[in-house]
């Protein structure tokens, strides 16, 4: 099985061509991984950059793409063309077609992540989901806007799938600060995705250090139950 690292990620949420520029030539200096939001305006209110931007940013580094849309398998080619790593869609856009949607990710080399919103139960990822997956990502927020308010209830729904999938890389999304990083790094989770906490402070690379030393403290002491 392969070592799963536990590292802090920064979410790239914009609708601004010029401002994903900005953010990843920020992000190049300091990380060599992040999440990039995209929105459809419709699976949630708010609208993002497209796989065109992105292709035309000049991205540097390892990125995967966070699909909030209706729909997804419309994107997963424009998003492998443009240089997608991985690719993460909801539970909620692909309740029928979950198996399938993850079999097109995979089959073009790609990785494939599922994500849930905080008001769906773990207990919808079943094995034979859950094996064919690269990673699960809970949703600590009600997804679409940078500052949304975090929701603790969702540590308690990790530490149980953390419980009853051990094998699996859990990330966490929505919300997170300098105040409850720690707290959530200790509640089983691999991988935490931070964005206006990062790209929103005067000194972005200061802020994703200052996070992911926090975030250590927490992992050093991350329940094994």
């Amino acid at each position: 099985m392969t070592k799963i690292i536990n590292r802090v990620v920064p979410a790239v949420l914009t609708d601004s061509p010029a401002a994903l520029v900005s953010m990843m030539r920020q992000a190049e200096c300091f990380t060599g991984w992040v999440q990039i939001d995209i929105m459809d305006g419709l699976f949630v209110p708010s609208v993002s950059i497209t796989s065109q931007d992105i292709a035309g940013a000049g991205v540097k580094i390892g990125w995967e793409a966070h699909l909030m849309v209706n729909d997804p398998e419309k994107y997963i080619e424009d998003f492998h063309n443009a240089g997608a790593k991985s690719i993460v869609v909801h539970y909620e856009s692909v309740k029928e077609s979950a198996s399938d949607v993850i079999e097109h990710i995979t089959s073009l080399g790609m990785r494939a992540g599922l994500a849930v919103n905080p008001e769906t139960p773990a207990t919808v990822l079943d094995d034979n989901l859950v094996n064919r997956l690269e990673s699960v990502l809970f949703l600590a927020v009600h997804p679409g806007f940078y500052g949304a308010k975090f929701i603790p209830e969702i540590l308690d729904k990790i530490s149980l799938f953390h419980r009853l999938c051990p094998g699996v890389r859990i990330g966490i999304d929505g919300g997170i600060k300098a105040g409850n990083i720690i707290q959530v790094a200790r509640s089983g989770v691999n991988e935490i995705c931070v964005g206006s906490a990062i790209f929103g402070q005067p000194n972005p690379a200061a802020s994703f250090n200052e996070l992911t030393a926090l975030a250590h403290k927490g992992w050093e002491n991350q329940s094994s139950v």
